[in-house]
């Protein structure tokens, strides 16, 4: 038996309860879970924004760090695991045939395909399942810790995707500015790969919170904006005081608020490039004037894909990302997503497994 947290319907506290071990299939690992990251869309899932369908009681948790139990039948050896491998679960389990799968991006699937945690059962237990190709073996002498990986399958691994999107808009470099908005468990990450993808670009931090504006300075923005209460205008004018221009070439949306795609497609500059990976709303407005004739970029992204998780995971075995994490205990965890929906996390929270 094993201890998970399970929703047994929406809008209600996770119950902590006993269960069996799962059985992993031919093809499948069984997972003993090391941390789980928590992510707003966790608290999002249980609250009922996503149009999915679960079957109750259900397992959520999608930021998985674990070791490997046991190995299917049918497992290749070419899969390159064995008992006692620490592992990360890349999240998004295409069904493999339609285009998005084929062209490697099965976080984008539109077959039938799923994400752990959001369908298959996910990390908020003590062992997990997996299919084998999903499964990233970390390796030992990286000294890479599972509260600190757990956070990297999405915290980590959507915002490098959006920054490397506007990389490829060509808006970044010297003489430049890109803005990260909502320094939260993205954002944190997000305004560090300003820093390592901007090409020189001068990065400023907006979002609602002093301490949390400190966690971006810490993590390497040249410049930041408590944006609470403020008009577009006011931003404007203080973004030309810290810059010198009271417009940007570019922004990565880290929370999806309205007020917050709306404040920075207001500020884009001609060609400028603003890309979503936050999804705190449902709809926003924008002038189509001035998005046309001056030739501005909207884009969303979506997650990551295999290879943006393996480049992810380089990085922070160089020592190149740097972590804020809250560990915490499953017993916690209806306290912990009641902080995370009133806003009062920074960084990213994990739940850690003995």
């Amino acid at each position: 038996m094993m201890r998970a947290a399970r929703m047994h319907g929406y809008k209600q506290p996770l119950r902590i309860d006993e269960v069996p071990v799962p059985e992993p299939g031919p093809n499948e690992v069984l997972l003993e879970v090391q941390a789980t990251g928590m992510c707003r869309s966790d608290y999002q899932l249980i609250d009922g924004y996503f149009p999915v369908e679960l079957q109750f009681p259900y397992i959520p948790g999608h930021e998985v760090a674990g070791r490997v139990a046991r190995l299917g039948a049918d497992v290749p050896a070419s899969a390159g695991l064995s008992e006692g491998d620490l592992v990360v679960v890349h999240p998004a389990w295409g069904d493999g045939t339609c285009r998005q799968c084929h062209e490697g991006n099965e976080q984008l699937c539109t077959g039938s395909g799923g994400w752990i945690g959001f369908g298959p059962p996910g990390g908020f237990a003590e062992y997990v399942t997996a299919p084998s190709r999903y499964l990233i073996r970390i390796d030992p002498n990286m000294g890479l810790e599972p509260q600190y990986l757990a956070p990297l399958v999405d915290a980590g691994l959507t915002p490098y995707r959006g920054m490397k999107k506007i990389r490829a808009t060509g808006r970044l470099g010297p003489g430049r500015t890109v803005v990260v908005s909502g320094i939260g468990g993205l954002g944190s990450y997000g305004v560090q790969y300003a820093r390592l993808l901007g090409d020189g670009a001068t990065v400023v931090a907006f979002t609602r919170s002093d301490d949390k504006l400190a966690v971006a300075r810490e993590n390497g923005a040249d410049h930041t904006i408590n944006t609470r209460g403020k008009t577009s205008g006011q931003v404007r004018a203080e973004l030309a005081e810290l810059t010198g221009r009271g417009e940007i070439d570019a922004a990565l949306d880290c929370s999806g608020a309205p007020q917050s795609l709306e404040l920075n497609a207001s500020l884009l500059a001609a060609e400028g490039a603003l890309v979503s990976v936050g999804l705190m709303g449902q709809h926003f407005e924008v002038p189509i004037f001035p998005f046309v004739s001056g030739e501005r970029i909207f884009s969303g992204s979506f997650w990551g894909n295999y290879n943006d998780l393996t480049e992810i995971l380089a990085l922070a075995g160089q020592g190149g990302v740097k972590h804020t994490v809250t560990p915490f205990r499953l017993d916690e965890i209806n306290d912990r997503l009641d902080a995370l929906g009133r806003g009062e996390v920074i960084g990213r929270q994990v739940v850690v497994f003995d």
